[in-house]
């Protein structure tokens, strides 16, 4: 009887009031179910979400080099400088209060998760930020990085904002990549890239994952150490991540930090590299976020950059810092909530964050113009 009480002592240590709600953080190794009408779900809706999950998979190839060379292919110069990992089928987790409501797949495996990256990078500024690395986001990185990364009359106005929001229009070459060369425009040729008018950083968001490596580059200089390190301190070992996910960048990202060859990380996979994760510790790392960046009674990151990361930008209403809004011209049709915000990536990887319903849905390998219609189905079996 005695051990039996320890037992449910244990159990209920693990949950926590968050805003109001209680949630339950998932134990090292194990993360617990409970049945979908508990949680508050319709069970045969739910099974028809997951019906649609496996159903609907990313019609690309499952050599994800090849995916990568064919989905690229219109990109002056473009080719594989990173590792790349042949993927698995459709897999997901639909997590309620904390517990598992719906999963599918090998939730074990390791796969590439592309521009879900981005959102573990800004993550890194937004640590830096909380640790007074950085004194605020609309300072100029020049003040931080000056060995002419941003020299030049355009690159000295670039602020952490401008990266942060994608839309610093930095110009130059990074690793042996042009910026002009990643996602040009489909009219024009090199010439017209190349020379093109610069807009004002600030005022024109642009998906460029160049001026993203920029920011990794820029991170590392203020950490001074690699940002799978940090990550690992900080964010992973903390939520009780497994081992398995690994973090690279290109094969030439070799940088001197205080005397040391440290590699920097690329912010996704559109040239390889980014992060390998598996659904378990990708679900880890959304569930931080839909806490607030709480993780049982300690606070990872502070509430004040997720508010930061996932409100709108000038640029662009749709996006945050690394992390994508349900408003805007982004905003998916079939769900009329402009709280839902959620990380995005090549293939179909995608972590939804519901605050108000205490909800979160990751996905694997979803036809990425299906996502909308995915969190509809898990949202009308509440």
């Amino acid at each position: 009887m005695k051990q039996f009480r320890y037992c449910i002592l244990f159990l209920v240590s693990l949950s926590f009031s968050v805003n109001g709600k209680t949630s339950y953080f998932p134990e090292k190794n194990n993360w617990q179910s409970k049945p979908a009408k508990q949680l508050g779900f319709d069970s045969s809706k739910l099974q028809k979400a997951v019906k649609f999950a496996k159903e609907n998979e990313y019609s690309g190839s499952r050599d994800l080099r090849i995916a990568i060379l064919d989905g690229f292919k219109a990109e002056p110069f473009h080719e594989v400088l990173g590792p790349t990992k042949k993927r698995g089928g459709p897999a997901g987790l639909i997590i309620k209060d904390g517990y598992i409501a719906a999963q599918w797949g090998d939730l074990d495996r390791v796969d590439m998760t592309f521009s879900v990256t981005k959102s573990y990078l800004s993550t890194m500024a937004g640590l830096a930020l909380d640790a007074g690395l950085i004194q605020s986001e609309n300072n100029k990185v020049s003040d931080y990085v000056w060995d002419g990364t941003f020299n030049g009359a355009h690159n000295s106005q670039i602020t952490w904002d401008n990266l942060l929001n994608q839309s610093s229009d930095w110009s130059g070459e990074l690793f042996g990549i042009k910026d002009w060369a990643d996602r040009p425009p489909k009219t024009g040729g090199l010439d017209d890239w190349k020379y093109r008018k610069l807009n004002k950083p600030g005022t024109v968001m642009e998906y460029n994952d160049v001026r993203v490596n920029v920011l990794a580059y820029s991170l590392l200089q203020v950490w001074r150490k690699p940002l799978p390190q940090v990550l690992k301190e900080k964010i992973m070992d903390p939520i009780d991540a497994s081992t398995t996910w690994r973090w690279f960048g290109y094969k030439d990202a070799w940088v001197t930090v205080d005397g040391m060859q440290m590699k920097s990380v690329t912010g996704g996979g559109h040239s390889g590299g980014g992060v390998f994760v598996s659904t378990y510790d990708q679900a880890r790392f959304g569930l931080l976020f839909l806490n607030n960046g709480k993780w049982k009674d300690k606070q990872l990151i502070s509430q004040d950059w997720i508010k930061k990361a996932t409100s709108s930008s000038k640029p662009n209403p749709s996006y945050g810092y690394m992390w994508w809004l349900n408003r805007g011209d982004r905003k998916w049709k079939q769900v009329d909530d402009e709280s839902i915000f959620y990380a995005a990536g090549f293939g179909g990887n995608f972590i939804v964050v519901d605050q108000k319903n205490n909800l979160m849905i990751v996905t694997r390998w979803l036809e990425p113009r299906k996502i909308g219609e995915m969190v509809e189905l898990v949202r009308e079996a509440l």
